[in-house]
């Protein structure tokens, strides 16, 4: 490791013995590809900037700063043409790398890809082998960032290679980094404007059709998981609680899902079953939230927030709480009756229009069986203006032709507006992970397959930020929201 790589968190393998310009990465892992020559920029950017960031490249490990400079000059003499990227890149250097965000299994930072000068969000999952559940969750975790392909849905880059491969208890995954989230939007004073509600809503429901068509719940939709750009794309984030559906009805799930104001009713009342509808109630609640730019059901305790809803739907009929707790039914059949004031929703803002209400009431139906779909929803009237719209300036599927001028052109008999997941996870996808030494063999080997082995990254412990790095630590029991009510 040289001096003055030591203020970069990530960098890449380690080096072999020979001439500077060909100390490449040695490989940790049989079969792995030569990596390629680094450029110049990504080279003066080490030399000129090494003291602030977490990440630095794999084959630079091993260079005497001598050997690095000497590189550069050799790179820039072969090479006169090469475009000089420098000076972006060590703009972006001096940007610190720092914590941007914590739940119950992981810490994201923001930090700097010195490969090519920008910045990534970097999501630190530790003590992934602690037990055979820890195991798994952070194996479909994995899985699911590795697979999915879509414009609306987060997915991995790459997997860092781990510091000492045959033991390691920490994993590092690198994403697209997005500068804001929808909670952040909804209380900042910045306006939000009809058409952002509809733009946000339909990337919402899009990327959400894709998940469901892979069989996969969220289980944790709420605005601080939909990362959003400047540019007003979103994408939905965060699979830790995520899962394949559960086709055996009588097959118990835990219920430890979804954060309160967001939690649908059957959650709530104990129910050992639920599916994909339990993400499409999330989704209402946070539309409801768009428009009125305040939590719509805001309550210190499950029981609170049960009453909550009761307040806007009414009084449930046994038919709408078959599947949730004895326990549940009874304090609901108990409970003063009421009747549903779904015309207090045309009071959250001006543009609670009657197409906003109708929808927000397709979403916010008591029972599950009853609620409108990701896919039906997307063909609800209010949000054909924000499919044009994202169609019209935003995707990645409709392409421009030279007779329009340049301009994206929908053809809509050609292609899919809001794609499915053409390869939908297996419901025994997880069957081999009946053990910790099984699920630690299987968990290893897809970080093993998912590391960039051309131009590989690394956590660089000699790093000034390293110690604060490596210190930065998962929610603790206290900051998560309150567990289910108990209703035995």
């Amino acid at each position: 490791m040289i001096e003055t790589d030591r203020g970069r968190l990530i960098y890449g393998g380690s080096g072999m013995v020979g001439h500077p310009a060909q100390r490449y990465m040695a490989g940790s892992f049989p079969g792995q590809p030569v990596p390629m020559p680094y450029s110049h920029a990504a080279i003066a950017a080490a030399i000129q900037a090494p003291n602030n960031h977490i990440l630095a490249q794999a084959g630079l490990a091993q260079y005497r700063f001598q050997d690095v400079y000497g590189l550069l000059a050799k790179q820039q003499q072969q090479s006169p043409l090469i475009p000089n990227q420098t000076t972006n890149t060590v703009a972006h250097s001096q940007q610190q790398d720092q914590p941007i965000g914590y739940g119950a299994f992981g810490v994201v930072w923001s930090v700097l890809d010195p490969r090519d000068g920008t910045r990534k969000a970097l999501k630190k999952m530790p003590n992934v082998f602690q037990n055979t559940v820890s195991c798994r969750r952070v194996y479909r975790e994995l899985k699911m960032l590795t697979a999915f392909k879509h414009d609306n849905v987060l997915s991995a880059l790459e997997i860092l290679q781990p510091t000492n491969c045959d033991n390691f208890h920490e994993i590092h995954v690198l994403t697209e980094l997005y500068q804001s989230d929808l909670h952040k939007i909804i209380i900042s004073p910045q306006s939000l404007s009809a058409d952002h509600v509809k733009l946000f809503l339909y990337q919402i429901l899009r990327g959400l059709k894709y998940l469901h068509s892979a069989r996969i719940i969220h289980r944790d939709i709420k605005p601080g998981n939909l990362l959003v750009n400047s540019n007003c794309q979103l994408k939905i984030c965060d699979f830790g609680l995520a899962r394949v559906e559960e086709p055996d009805c009588h097959q118990p799930m835990t219920q430890e899902v979804v954060t309160q104001y967001y939690r649908s009713p059957e959650l709530l009342m104990g129910t050992n079953h639920y599916g994909y509808e339990i993400d499409i109630w999330s989704v209402g609640c946070i539309f409801a939230e768009l428009l009125s730019r305040r939590i719509l059901f805001q309550a210190p305790t499950p029981l609170k927030q049960l009453e909550l809803i009761t307040n806007l739907l009414g009084t449930p009929t046994l038919q709408d709480m078959r599947s949730c707790a004895p326990g549940a039914i009874r304090h609901m059949m108990k409970s003063p009756k009421k009747q549903p004031s779904h015309g207090s929703l045309y009071s959250l803002s001006k543009d609670a229009t009657h197409e906003a209400v109708h929808l927000v009431c397709e979403m916010l139906v008591f029972d599950p069986t009853k609620r409108i779909s990701a896919s039906a929803a997307l063909a609800h009237p209010y949000l054909e203006e924000g499919r044009m719209r994202y169609h019209s300036c935003m995707c990645n599927c409709c392409h421009a032709t030279p007779t329009n001028g340049g301009h994206r052109v929908l053809h809509r008999t050609e292609i899919a507006l809001e794609p499915t997941c053409p390869e939908p996870f297996s419901y025994a996808f997880e069957s081999e992970l009946s053990s910790l030494s099984k699920a630690k063999e299987k968990l290893t080997r897809l970080v093993v397959e998912n590391i960039n082995h051309t131009m590989p990254l690394t956590i660089n412990q000699h790093s000034v930020t390293y110690k604060r790095f490596n210190s930065s630590t998962v929610a603790q029991p206290s900051e998560l929201p309150p567990s289910p009510h108990n209703w035995d």
